[in-house]
């Protein structure tokens, strides 16, 4: 402590510890409830004043090179290292330090106490966030109302707040820079969505994505539809589980926020409810999944069904299955769908689309692997030549493939087992 002591906030802070160590141990049976809370809040503020020194100190020591002492390679990291703290967390604290330096009102604030840590940084952002350009006197009373709204809002609400602290001390200039700001934001939310998924290899998938706000706040309302109280109530009416009550008055149902397993199940539901014909198309079909079985299955058999992907799944969840909108049942020994129409139409049939996926699987390049909704339906027969639409004259082949097989400075050949082998012409 003596090399500390000898400048005054080392002095400081010699004596906090010193004051710490009287009371180390105290019980505090014989607080009463009153001082308990105050008690507490006092703690906070003086958490909040040490903070404030703290950031103090991290900015003087951008300014004597501390980090050289263990060739570190910025403050953050010796910091973290020096005080045992994650790096994450010690680059918070630095960034704090640094918005303080450019905000002295926050940082008065908080060695009063009258903001806490966490509403400081929030505040710091905000401000940050605010157009280049603004006048310094609007920038003030930016900082000044957001440390007044400190007072009684916490940091969540501040940073809905700082969005929108223009709109309180300069509205003439608030409608332009808001609209420059979302346009700004959503053009980026946009260009960074992403949706992951992959199989767990236990029949699930997983998955993880990043999309704009707009479009989460529709998928959650989908969600919370689904997963509503009420929505739950219909579907076990609906099943028949509450038939002797089904003309009582429902018993009121706690209203809370579903939880994880109970907006994963709202998911399932939204996806299996969707209808493909309210889908774009992909590889000339409605973007559904085909799910074989055998007649005995469809009926009440175990054998398992087929997705066109492979993939097996129960008799009795395909049986559930065949009556949703986004599945097609394709049922082997029972009756189908016509799925020759010769020259009637050029194109190849959805339904004829679907048996192409069954049959071939995929791409028939030899070693393609390219799923049916990637593939386009080709007549091995030119309909220029006369050929037929007929699913025994078609094949699934990818976008590249396809047009391999029209290019004149190839030839193929079709194997015993319907792949095409592809030479060059030399």
């Amino acid at each position: 402590m003596a090399t500390t002591a000898t400048h005054p906030i080392g002095g400081a802070v010699a004596r906090v510890h010193s004051a710490l160590d009287d009371v180390a141990g105290t019980p505090v049976w014989s607080l009463s409830q009153e001082a308990t809370a105050q008690t507490l809040v006092e703690v906070s503020r003086a958490e909040a004043r040490l903070v404030e020194v703290r950031s103090q100190l991290l900015s003087h020591a951008e300014t004597v090179a501390v980090a050289e002492t263990n060739a570190s390679p910025s403050v953050a990291v010796w910091h973290s290292n020096a005080t045992r703290s994650t790096k994450r967390e010690s680059f918070r604290q630095v960034r704090l330090a640094a918005g303080l330096d450019r905000y002295e009102l926050v940082r008065e604030a908080l060695g009063r106490g009258d903001v806490i840590a966490e509403q400081a940084s929030v505040i710091c952002t905000a401000l940050d966030e605010l157009p280049d350009d603004l006048e310094p006197s609007i920038l003030e009373q930016a900082t000044k109302a957001l440390v007044a709204f400190a007072e009684v809002h916490d940091a969540k609400a501040l940073r809905v707040l700082g969005r929108r602290i223009l709109e309180v001390v300069a509205p003439e200039v608030a409608e332009a820079w808001e609209a420059e700001q979302l346009d700004r934001e959503e053009r980026e939310a946009e260009k960074s969505a992403v949706f992951r998924m992959r199989e767990d290899g236990h029949g699930r998938i997983k998955g993880s994505f990043t999309v704009p706000q707009l479009v989460g706040q529709m998928l959650e309302r989908a969600l919370l539809a689904f997963a509503a109280p009420k929505h739950q109530i219909a579907n076990r009416t609906a099943d028949g589980a509450d038939e002797e009550g089904e003309h009582e008055e429902q018993a009121p149902v706690p209203v809370r926020r579903p939880t994880a397993q109970r907006l994963g199940a709202a998911f399932v539901e939204l996806i299996e409810r969707l209808d493909p014909k309210e889908l774009p198309k992909a590889g000339g079909v409605n973007a559904t999944v085909v799910v074989t079985m055998t007649l005995d299955s469809l009926k009440d058999g175990l054998a398992a069904a087929t997705l066109d992907t492979g993939d097996r799944i129960s008799a009795a969840t395909a049986r559930r299955l065949a009556c949703e909108a986004g599945v097609v049942p394709v049922v082997l020994g029972g009756k189908s769908q016509p799925l020759d129409v010769g020259r009637a139409k050029r194109y190849f049939t959805p339904a004829q689309r679907v048996a192409m996926g069954i049959r071939d699987g995929g791409c028939t390049a030899r070693g393609c692997d390219a799923p049916p909704a990637m593939c386009h339906a080709h007549h091995d027969d030119p309909w220029s030549c006369h050929g037929h639409t007929d699913l025994a004259r078609g094949r699934l082949l990818c976008p590249f493939h396809h047009r391999r097989i029209h290019d004149p400075e190839y030839e193929s050949d079709v194997g015993a087992d319907n792949q095409v082998t592809f030479h060059r012409r030399t």
